[in-house]
């Protein structure tokens, strides 16, 4: 039997209005000046009302892995973060580091006994967990989260997948 394969993301390009594209130096000092500068754009977006907080979070374990991990903190290599909202599908949030990337199902389950007590290791979980939808590409070097639109008193918007709504 085959393992499933991951969803695929499917925003229309042509349809996102990026808001924000940047790069900054992987320099762990500048990890939480970033998150806060990004979550301003991310709070005036339509698309992420009501989830701010897990995007802040999975944002800030996202740039966090980058830098530590895909740039080895060497801070003359840079971490690059598009930012995006489809009235349908809602935030789009992809973060690229200059890594050699990994390989996801290699990343030991945080919940798993052995590593309970570990003092590293759930920033993936986290992500996975905060957010609607998570796609690794280029090798591991790049990280793609999607939180779905919130549903109003009306129905409108679309609900996430994992529920959590």
């Amino acid at each position: 039997m085959s393992a499933p394969s991951n969803p695929r993301f499917d925003f229309d390009s042509e349809a996102l209005d990026v808001r924000l594209d940047l790069s900054f130096p992987a320099d762990v000092t500048r990890v939480s000046q970033m998150v806060f500068a990004i979550m301003q754009v991310v709070g005036a977006m339509e698309c992420s009302h009501g989830h701010e907080d897990d995007i802040e979070l999975a944002l800030q374990e996202a740039l966090a892995n980058a830098v530590r991990h895909g740039a080895q903190g060497d801070t003359s290599k840079t971490v690059d973060v598009k930012v995006a909202c489809e009235a349908e599908h809602g935030m789009l949030i992809v973060v690229s580091d200059p890594g050699n990337g990994f390989d996801p199902q290699q990343i030991p389950d945080p919940m798993m006994g052995e590593n309970l007590y570990s003092d590293h290791g759930r920033g993936i979980f986290l992500i996975n967990r905060l957010m609607d939808q998570v796609e690794f590409r280029r090798g591991g070097t790049e990280i793609c989260m999607r939180k779905f639109k919130k549903c109003d008193v009306n129905g409108n918007g679309t609900n996430g997948t994992n529920g959590k709504h």
